[in-house]
């Protein structure tokens, strides 16, 4: 004979039970959702990632052409003069230039070694421009071992002599200074212009190569959600490009 006490934890536990189970069905029907959410979010962002280095690595190629045809003209032009003695040393310092080009595949490497790349090209410049050249570098030493998005000094570099150096005859005064502000890192490139430089300028809007959208797009990349900007100042008797980055160390 069942007592009233054992009858009443009888029926409690079968109204209890359909209970339980249905709550334990329907948490882990919500932490089944919950794994493959964050499952999807995990391939998403790897997607993301994977789209972002593909983006970079295509962008950072784009500028590559530019430079070797650029530095081919130079090669050319000292074989065509005869500068024996240029013209090999022009070779070694390619041959310099690329050994540095494909022993770095990073987004990110040190001023310093950046600077050092840029120069590889400025001595292929100086060795075509001789004394009519004037290179003035003005480095914050503390943040030589800081980290700056690969080629871009060279890029901008670059536009100098292919928009301004090689349009018109005098001086071609080019400065470079980096320095930090805060935890920003700003670079300059500053070049003058001679008197075709001027009239083209008044002449002409300036419009930005394939370089500077580069190095922007590039930017956005690399800090999505801090503060980097570029922009480009021309003037009747300079051109200006500035950029500024969040500091990053290595």
């Amino acid at each position: 004979m069942i007592n009233l006490e054992t009858l009443s934890i009888y029926i409690m536990i079968c109204v209890l039970a359909p209970l339980i189970g249905a709550f334990t069905l329907l948490f882990l029907f919500i932490f089944e959702k919950q794994i493959d959410s964050l499952k999807s979010k995990a391939n998403r962002l790897a997607l993301e990632q994977e789209l972002q280095r593909t983006r970079f690595d295509v962008l950072s190629q784009q500028i590559q052409p530019h430079f070797f045809f650029n530095t081919l003209n130079v090669i050319m032009s000292l074989a065509r003069l005869d500068r024996k003695k240029d013209l090999i040393s022009s070779i070694e310092i390619l041959s310099k230039f690329f050994k540095h080009k494909f022993t770095s595949d990073q987004s990110l490497s040190t001023i310093e070694q950046e600077l050092q790349y840029t120069n590889y090209y400025l001595d292929i410049q100086k060795l075509r421009f001789g004394d009519r050249l004037h290179v003035k570098q003005h480095v914050e030493p503390k943040i030589r071992n800081k980290m700056i998005p690969t080629y871009v000094i060279q890029t901008f570099v670059e536009n100098c002599f292919k928009h301004g150096f090689e349009r018109y005859q005098g001086n071609a005064e080019l400065v470079i200074s980096i320095h930090s502000c805060d935890e920003e890192v700003i670079l300059e490139v500053w070049n003058n212009k001679g008197e075709v430089g001027r009239s083209e300028a008044n002449s002409q809007p300036k419009q930005e190569g394939i370089g500077l959208e580069n190095v922007r797009e590039r930017l956005f990349l690399l800090f999505p959600d801090k503060k980097a900007d570029l922009i480009l100042i021309e003037r009747a008797t300079f051109t200006l490009v500035r950029m500024e980055w969040p500091l990053q160390e290595q």
